[in-house]
């Protein structure tokens, strides 16, 4: 059966948003200041506030996102999906989503707790809700970093069922997001 309905454009707009500023943007970033940490040090700061920046704009699209989904629901998946695509797609959605407004925050607060304030962009200062804590910071800092293993793996989990549905079931799941 061919899923007729789709998304309503609101929701594919923030969709593909989402999709690459994390593609493009904050997960490479985030790689490149985890694993292969700059030497330059003000380069290294530049790239935490690009990070840390666009980690602030996820934040507020995936907001605007469960509020839109809460306004609109997601079109009714096909009549003859098995059970446990059901479940592994609502699954997958879920921390998706929880972890779209997880990250940002376990971010900024390691940030925080390090030390750093944040100013998005270089130029809008955000309050800082912890003082300076190096034993936090390590804590708050190993959660990003299990976050960020977790999200890649859903958003790859999230890419391989749109590609089977796409070209091994043929059921129309995709173009509902196109």
């Amino acid at each position: 059966m061919i899923a007729e309905s789709r998304y309503d454009l609101i929701a594919r707009c923030l969709h593909w948003i989402t999709a690459a500023v994390l593609i493009a943007i904050v997960v490479p970033a985030g790689i490149w200041i985890h694993y292969f940490e700059p030497a330059d040090q003000a380069f290294k700061l530049q790239l935490y506030n690009i990070h840390e920046s666009f980690g602030v704009c996820v934040f507020v699209i995936a907001l605007l996102r469960l509020w839109n989904r809460h306004r609109r629901p997601a079109p009714p998946l096909p009549a003859d999906l098995p059970g446990s695509m059901r479940v592994a797609a609502h699954a997958t959605h879920v921390c998706l989503y929880v972890l779209l407004v997880l990250m940002p925050i376990t971010g900024f607060l390691a940030t925080n707790a390090w030390g750093f304030p944040l100013k998005v962009f270089g130029v809008l200062p955000l309050p800082s809700p912890v003082g300076k804590d190096e034993a936090l910071a390590k804590v708050l800092s190993l959660l990003h970093w299990i976050g960020a293993m977790a999200i890649i793996t859903f958003i790859a989990a999230h890419v391989a069922g749109a590609l089977y549905h796409q070209f091994v079931r043929r059921d129309g799941i995709l173009r509902r997001m196109l």
